[in-house]
């Protein structure tokens, strides 16, 4: 396992870094030999970390503060208890060392801090890596699963009560 520092980024600070790794982490994970070129991944960060006052960038910082994780999280329109991590991302050659699992048991302490009782995300079905560690980290799953409004694949909503 890698030894990250977990935090919540200041406003604007790691974004560029966090557009990267999610370019890279849905190329490898979807097999694309083409990485989305970082003016077209920046604004899906972006919008997550613009959409409320209580949105947040956590990024994991390995030696040398170099980001290598991240995670975007923003509340539930409506749901002002519930904070949804939309987007969950380590860079593909720090894979298996536990860098997922890292920012997914700092993000429950850092929500709660911020005022929610509870964590939603959206995973595809088929994404099995993500699947089993959310299972391993007690998001439990609810609802039938749905195809994705733009892809087409099946995704499930799973929860965390904290």
């Amino acid at each position: 396992m890698t030894n990250v520092r977990v935090g919540v980024a200041s406003h604007g600070q790691h974004l560029d870094e966090a557009a990267t790794i999610w370019a890279e982490t849905t190329a490898a994970r979807d097999g694309e030999a083409e990485v989305a070129p970082l003016d077209l991944a920046r604004p899906v960060i972006q919008a997550v970390v613009d959409s409320s006052p209580r949105s947040m960038l956590l990024v994991a910082l390995a030696a040398g503060d170099r980001v290598v994780g991240f995670a975007a999280v923003e509340p539930v329109s409506g749901g002002e208890s519930t904070a949804e991590l939309r987007y969950l991302g380590v860079r593909p050659d720090s894979w298996g060392r536990g860098i997922g699992r890292q920012l997914l048991l700092a993000l429950p302490n850092h929500l709660a801090a911020a005022g929610f009782v509870r964590g939603e995300l959206a995973v595809y079905t088929d994404n099995h890596r993500a699947v089993a560690l959310y299972g391993r980290l007690g998001w439990i799953p609810y609802g039938e699963s749905t195809p994705h409004p733009r892809t087409g694949r099946s995704e499930q909503r799973y929860r965390l009560d904290f």
